[in-house]
């Protein structure tokens, strides 16, 4: 018998899907990895049971602690899944304006949910968390978003996934940019064992990676208001900021065309894969990371015509 043990088994190991249904040059192939098969339904799940084994092992928190997160959801429901079978609690700090259905996962398995006001963004979170952690005893805020061990998870884990699955055979990466951990992590990896594979970063309009200004988008999950103290500018082969509309239109395409359900950021990073296919002037292979599905979006209208 194949039989798994506990549900942190199944984090990892996702599969990779090459999609063929799109106009692109016959050279050019395009790779999907599909995070939303790790059991949380997210690639947070690697993130989470690394952060939570973190703070138990570095004794910030006794086994009996609070592990205390700022995050748009994914994380919060990736730590409140690292936490089944221990007693750890999990406190998820998430604006309101993120999806109803994560925060209802979170939940679900378990853990608290507390929100700010939508307006403070992602930075009111952070500082929401901290003051929790200053008076709530045996608690621990990890802070994805200035975490090192955030990017080290994702080179540890995705990096050496992607690259043994392809063969080393990769010439340009993509990934969304929310902490950056992801693409921070896999991306490092990847050009140490090849310097010539493109990494190319997604982000929303309204995020500051381009040197643009901070607004609000509708594309959950990635966008970001600050640039966290390990991120490695030089690993940014290009940058593409992505209109919402594009990225919810890929959202529909993907649905539609090859059964594959998606949030919006998967929608965002496609959009960006495809411009970079068609540009493609010699024979590529094109992986990018589809961060998680799209079941916990239905209520945002993902797939909607008109999202606004």
């Amino acid at each position: 018998m194949e039989v798994h043990f506990h549900i942190h088994e199944l984090i990892g190991k996702t599969p990779i899907v090459e999609l063929r249904s799109f106009p692109i040059p016959q050279n050019v192939r395009l790779f999907a990895k599909l995070e939303s098969y790790n059991p949380g339904g997210s690639i947070k799940d690697r993130l989470g049971k690394q952060l939570l084994n973190a703070a138990l092992e570095s004794k910030k928190i006794s086994p009996k602690g609070t592990i205390i997160e700022p995050t748009a959801g994914n994380t919060g429901i990736a730590l409140a899944l690292a936490a089944i079978g221990t007693e750890v609690n999990v406190i998820a700090v998430i604006p309101t304006s993120f999806s109803l259905e994560k925060q209802q996962l979170i939940r679900g398995l378990g853990a608290t949910v507390i929100n700010t006001p939508s307006e403070e963004g992602i930075k009111g979170a952070i500082k929401k968390a901290k003051e929790l952690e200053a008076t709530i005893s045996d608690s621990y805020c990890p802070l994805q978003f200035q975490n090192p061990e955030n990017p080290l998870t994702y080179y540890k884990t995705l990096g050496p996934e992607l690259y043994a699955q392809l063969n080393g055979q990769i010439d340009v990466f993509l990934a969304g940019a929310g902490s950056c951990g992801t693409f921070q992590g896999t991306a490092a990896y990847l050009k140490e064992q090849n310097p010539d594979i493109d990494t190319v970063v997604v982000q929303p309009e309204g995020s500051i990676l381009d040197g643009g200004t901070i607004g609000p988008h509708r594309t959950e999950g990635i966008g970001m208001e600050f640039i966290p103290h390990y991120v490695v500018p030089a690993l940014f082969d290009r940058i593409h900021t992505i209109p919402d509309d594009r990225a919810f239109l890929r959202v529909r395409e993907l649905a539609k065309q090859e059964g594959i359900l998606v949030g919006s950021s998967s929608g965002a990073v496609f959009e960006a894969a495809l411009k970079e296919a068609r540009e493609a002037k010699t024979p590529k292979n094109i992986v990018m990371i589809f961060a998680d599905g799209s079941d916990r979006y239905l209520s945002r209208g993902i797939y909607e015509e008109d999202t606004t």
